[in-house]
Parts: structure tokens; sequence; C-alpha cells
């Protein structure tokens, strides 16, 4: 069994150059000069696009599966352990999207991400909380003075299927609340019907409105049917805008997996290689226990680059995985298991 070393590299990670979008509810082309003439030849028009969609690589389905098994079976030195778990517990979204949610629910999930373990306070901060819209403003006057971001959903989640300008308002009533980052949802049915042109629209007008605050663009590739799929929407994603690429609302079967999660990352690993931009990738829903982080951790390292080891750049959207990561953690430091009476429930 081969181990990895995974550390946060964030201080070598290089400048971001966020390339500017042109938004105007069509399909346009991007600023010329900054994307390379392939990439923006893409989004002159539908039919543009879909050619460069159509001539992506095909993959293979066997090999990248054997690859995920491969790495999945690697394990870290005993010494990087608690640092992983620093790291994990640092990109972790803390997530609550459940319609009994309530105030004091959503105070009670800000409070954990401040301090995730009271009785252990260097214990890391989490990457954000993430809420729904109308949740926003309770998140962020519990989070006032932190860096813990503030994320809502939006686009008429986690279905997708509304007008824009109902995606438009959601979004723009999330920021207006206060989120500093917003997870909208692509129509699954005009991507499968190959309607992509509507769908990067809708992206980039979605970051339009955004402006600075950060876009994740939630594939739920469990709709999406194919490998191919997968790999065709997180590029649509890239040219359209998304500042990440995310898997899942959590609220399909499946969710994230390791192979879908390797495509996205090999995505944004090419999109970089080309545009020289770092874009982030998004696993979510069900990753649950230490073990299946540190698995994350090892194929980001592996197939993205070290870089990307940073909350910046990677995250986990969870709810029950903190937990773990917690009694983990407290495990490294005591040398003795602790069970979830030392931790609090979410």
């Amino acid at each position: 069994m081969s181990t990895t070393n995974v550390q946060d590299d964030s201080q070598n990670r290089p400048a971001r150059n966020r390339a500017g979008q042109d938004v105007t509810g069509e399909l346009t082309r991007a600023s010329a000069g900054i994307l390379p003439a392939h990439l923006a030849d893409a989004t002159v028009d539908e039919s543009s696009l879909k050619r460069f969609l159509a001539g992506l690589p095909g993959v293979d389905p066997v090999g990248l599966e054997q690859r995920s098994a491969g790495l999945a079976t690697r394990s870290i030195k005993r010494a990087s352990k608690l640092q992983a778990i620093d790291l994990a517990i640092s990109m972790v979204d803390l997530t609550t999207l459940e319609g009994a949610d309530t105030p004091g629910k959503v105070k009670s999930l800000a409070a954990k991400a401040r301090r995730p373990d009271p009785d252990v306070p260097e214990t890391p901060t989490v990457a954000a909380v993430c809420v729904y819209p109308d949740m926003v403003a309770t998140a962020a006057a519990a989070l006032a003075g932190t860096d813990i971001g503030i994320a809502s959903v939006a686009t008429a989640f986690p279905s997708g299927r509304s007008s824009l300008q109902i995606k438009i308002a959601d979004t723009k009533l999330a920021i207006d609340a206060g989120a500093t980052e917003v997870d909208m949802v692509i129509d699954r049915g005009a991507f499968l019907s190959g309607n992509v042109g509507k769908v990067f629209d809708e992206i980039a007008t979605i970051k339009g409105v955004c402006g600075d605050t950060r876009l994740k663009v939630i594939l739920e590739t469990g709709e999406l049917g194919t490998y191919d799929n997968v790999r065709k929407a997180s590029w649509l994603a890239l040219l359209a805008g998304g500042d990440f690429i995310k898997t899942s609302t959590g609220k399909i079967s499946p969710a994230a997996t390791l192979p879908v999660t390797q495509l996205m990352l090999t995505a944004v690993r090419d999109w970089f290689d080309e545009t020289g931009e770092l874009r982030a990738v998004k696993p979510a829903g069900g990753i649950r226990n230490t073990k299946d982080a540190i698995r994350y951790l090892v194929m980001v390292h592996e197939v993205a680059g070290p870089q990307w080891l940073d909350p910046f750049l990677f995250r986990f959207g969870a709810s029950s995985l903190l937990n773990d990561l917690l009694m983990q953690r407290r495990t490294q430091l005591s040398g003795h298991y602790s069970g979830p009476n030392y931790v609090t429930v979410d």
C-alpha cells in the first residue's frame, strides 16, 4: 500500500487570474486575450459550444474507476494524519438544507462552525455554512466578525426548474442578505435534451448577478447518466464562469463519488493548464467519515495537484462528516478513541 503526503500547500498557490465575463443573458464570447482562442471560440454561439463539448475526449469508464479504486487504497503517513484531518475540517461547508430549518437551528450550526470542538479551542474553523436564502441573514449575523463563508443555495434548488427571472431573484435575495458564496443548480433537463446554450446562459447570467460573490455550479452528477456527460457539464460550467464545479445537491443518490470527483478534478487541472485560472471543486453528499475524506484528499493531491489542497479550491459539502473528523482528531491527540458523546450533535 503506497502512501501520500497530504499537506496544505496554500502558501505556494499561484495568484488567481479571474476572467471577466460580458454577461447579457445570451451566449456570449469570453473576453478576447484572456482565454485561449479555442476556448473563447467555443462560446461564440450554441453551435460552437456543442462542437467543443462533442470534441472532448471520451471517458474510459473502466480505467476511470480502476484509478479511483487504486487511489482509494492509498494511505497517508501516520505523522500526517492530524494535519490531514485539520485540513479536511477547514474544507467543510457545514450544511443544513431541510424544510424544517429554523433560525435556532441555523444559529446552532453557526456556533459549531465557529468552534467545532469547544473543549479543544485550537480546532480549525470550517470553510462555510450553507443554508437556504431565507436563512442567510440569520447565518450572517451569527458569523459576523469571522472569516467563515456564508453560502446559500439558489436558482430553484434542488431541481433547477424555474424561470430565469425567478433564479435571478433567488440569487439576489441570497446576496442581499449577506451570502458570500452562491450554490446554483443547472437545469439537468435542458442539458440532457441538448439545450446546452440555455444552461450556459443561465450560469453566465447568475455569475453576472454574483459579481465577486463566488459561484458554485451544482451539476447533480447522479442525474447526468454517463461519465462523458459529467465531463461535458464540467467544461460547460467552467466556460460559463463558475468558480466551483460541485457534484450534487445531496438530495439524490448517487451523490459524490470518487470517479466523478476525479473527472471534475481533471477538468479544473486542465482548465488551469490552458488558462492559468484556478477553479475549485466541491463533492457533496455521501461523504460521512474521516476515512472517506482522506481518500478524497489523496485524490486531490494525485489528480489535480497539491495546490488544490486548500479550502479556496476544494470543499466538502457535508453535515455529518464534521462530527467524525472531530472524533478522529481527538483520537489522534489523546491516543484513545473518542465517541460521539464527546462532540456536539448537529
